[in-house]
C-alpha cells in the first residue's frame, strides 16, 4: 500500500526515520515483533492501534528510552542503537517529546519547565534562556499561566507547556504519546491545528501515538497499523486511505468504531437456559 504522504507525480520526501524489523518487549513478554515502516520528512506519522497493542512501547524504543530485543532505528541513515552513549545522547536531542498529559514537573512553573532543556543542554545565559523560553511559550499560543503551576493549568494548557518544553531544543522530530487524551474536544481540535501549523511552519516532522480517530483523519498523513493479538504491523498508509481501502476486519473496526467481526453487543439480551 503506498504512502499516504506522497503524491502521484512528485518525487518522494526524504527518509526521516527508518525502522528495520523492531521488536520489544519488557523481558521474556514480546510486546510487538518485526515492525518496519518509514517516516518521511514533514510528515505527520500516525501509530495506530487499539489499547493494549504496544503503541507506547514502541515509541519508548524509537526516542531511546528502551533498547529493542531485535532491528534498527535509523535516524537521518544513522543506527542509533549502534551508536556509542555519547552520540546517542547527541541524536537524543534532535527529538522533542510530549508524552501523555503533558509529564511536566509539578514543583515547577509553566515557564520553568519549558525553561528545563535548555538549562541541561545548552551554555545559554539566563537572560537568553529567558528569552527563548518566553519565545516557545508563545509559539504554541500559551500567553497566560506562565507563572502557575501545572495543577493550576487546564488540561489544554498542560498540553501546550508540554508542547513548548518539546519544542525548546528546535527538535528536528517530534514524538507526541496521546497528546488529545483528556481533552475536550474543541481542546483537542485546536491541539491538532497547532500540530499541523508547526509541521508546515518549521518542517517537523511528527510521529504521534494516538487511537482518537479525529486527530488521525485531522492531520495524520501516513502511518502504521499495531495489533495487539498478531503483536505486528498489520497495515501502512495514512489513517484515511485505512479507513476507505484497507479489508482487514480489525482496521476497519477500529477506523470505523465498530464491534470486530464476532464480539458480541455489551448489554446483548443472552437466551436463558431452559
Amino acid at each position: 500500500m503506498p504512502s499516504g504522504s506522497e503524491v502521484p507525480g512528485t518525487a518522494p520526501a526524504a527518509v526521516k526515520l527508518d525502522v528495520q524489523g523492531l521488536s520489544v518487549g519488557y523481558g521474556a513478554k514480546s510486546i510487538q515483533h518485526d515492525v518496519s515502516f518509514k517516516v518521511r520528512t514533514g510528515s505527520i506519522f500516525a501509530i495506530m492501534g487499539a489499547s493494549g497493542s504496544g503503541k507506547s512501547t514502541v515509541l519508548k524504543a524509537l526516542i531511546g528510552l528502551l533498547t529493542p530485543s531485535a532491528g534498527r532505528v535509523l535516524f537521518n541513515g544513522e543506527d542509533y542503537f549502534a551508536q556509542p552513549e555519547a552520540r546517542r545522547g547527541e541524536i537524543g536531542r534532535c527529538f522533542g517529546v510530549l508524552f501523555q498529559g503533558g509529564a511536566l514537573w509539578s514543583s515547577m512553573t509553566a515557564i520553568e519547565n519549558v525553561a528545563l532543556p535548555l538549562e541541561m543542554f545548552t551554555t545559554l545565559s539566563a537572560v537568553s534562556i529567558n528569552t527563548l523560553t518566553q519565545l516557545k511559550l508563545s509559539l504554541v499560543g500559551l500567553d497566560t499561566g506562565r507563572d502557575a503551576l501545572p495543577a493550576d493549568l487546564s488540561g489544554g494548557m498542560r498540553q501546550r507547556v508540554g508542547l513548548a518544553r518539546a519544542l525548546a531544543l528546535d527538535p528536528q522530530m517530534l514524538f507526541l504519546d496521546e497528546p488529545s487524551a483528556g481533552l475536550d474536544p474543541i481542546s483537542a481540535r485546536r491541539f491538532d491545528d497547532l500540530i499541523r501549523e508547526l509541521r508546515d511552519g518549521f518542517g517537523i516532522t511528527v510521529v504521534m501515538v494516538s487511537h482518537e480517530l479525529a486527530s488521525l483523519f485531522g492531520i495524520c498523513d501516513d502511518g502504521v497499523f499495531l495489533d495487539a493479538e498478531s503483536r505486528t504491523v498489520i497495515a501502512h498508509g495514512s489513517p484515511k486511505l485505512l479507513r476507505e481501502s484497507c479489508t482487514h476486519p480489525l482496521v476497519q473496526a477500529f477506523m470505523k468504531r465498530e464491534l470486530p467481526p464476532g464480539e458480541p453487543t455489551p448489554g446483548a439480551a443472552v437466551d436463558a437456559p431452559r
